[in-house]
């Protein structure tokens, strides 16, 4: 029988007992980890193998794994899960502004944690093979863009790609599947972030934010993405099956 293969996970971390606990719960659990200690250690790593997820830790002694997820998603889309000992939002706030998927604040609930990895390697399954039939594909258009859902791609009509995050890529199918309709913020994260994931608002804010920068040719003035005051964000424009 052909062996399953299990998703490969890159744990980076300082502490030595969080990584043995990060590794066994993950290997016990479907997975295979590799946990290293540092950044040179996890570029090691990614270049030697391919992995579905990466958990870094946002305080690495003498890093600053911000600067390390930055790094990651200006080459890679791979979904990152950051860990915090800290408690302050802000941390939250700028490491999903930065590139984050997820964030886990320690100490951690580690059935939340496994339902949270779960949830990442779900919405980033794919992207299917190029040599598909494109028109077996779930595509939107709207404006001069072509929102791929089979694919997880957003191209202008020209064919130039755009690079979303798992999480933008979310958001902007739950608003484009959702044309002229306000939906607040908590429809907007039941929709997004599924029930496992620590809910808190200024999530939403964060991605609309950067989903305008890719998007409107304006951002102050948005064309598509607009809030709504006091009750969440539309989607505004004529939005079609191609």
């Amino acid at each position: 029988m052909t062996e399953t293969v299990r998703p490969k996970i890159l744990v980076v971390d300082d502490e030595a007992d969080m990584r043995e606990l990060l590794q066994d719960l993950l290997d016990d659990n479907g997975f295979e980890a590799v946990a290293v200690s540092n950044g040179a250690e996890m570029q090691r790593a990614l270049n030697e193998s391919a992995f579905s997820l990466v958990i870094l830790d946002l305080r690495l002694r003498g890093e600053d794994g911000m600067q390390l997820a930055r790094e990651l998603r200006a080459r890679s889309v791979i979904p990152i899960m950051m860990l915090t000992g800290k408690g302050d939002e802000t941390d939250r706030i700028l490491g999903l502004e930065l590139a984050a998927d997820d964030f886990l604040m320690k100490p951690f609930n580690v059935r939340e944690l496994l339902a949270r990895v779960r949830a990442l390697l779900r919405r980033s399954a794919g992207p299917v093979a190029r040599s598909e039939d494109l028109h077996s594909h779930q595509r939107l258009a709207f404006g001069d863009w072509i929102l791929d859902l089979t694919a997880r791609q957003l191209s202008r009509s020209d064919g130039t790609e755009v690079e979303l995050t798992f999480g933008e890529f979310n958001l902007l199918e739950a608003l484009a599947q959702a044309p002229n309709r306000i939906l607040s913020r908590d429809q907007l994260l039941e929709m997004t972030r599924g029930d496992n994931s620590e809910v808190f608002d200024r999530t939403i804010d964060v991605l609309i934010l950067r989903l305008r920068r890719k998007l409107e040719p304006n951002p102050r003035q948005p064309q598509y993405i607009r809030t709504e005051r006091g009750l969440g964000y539309c989607f505004h424009g004529q939005v079609s099956r191609v």
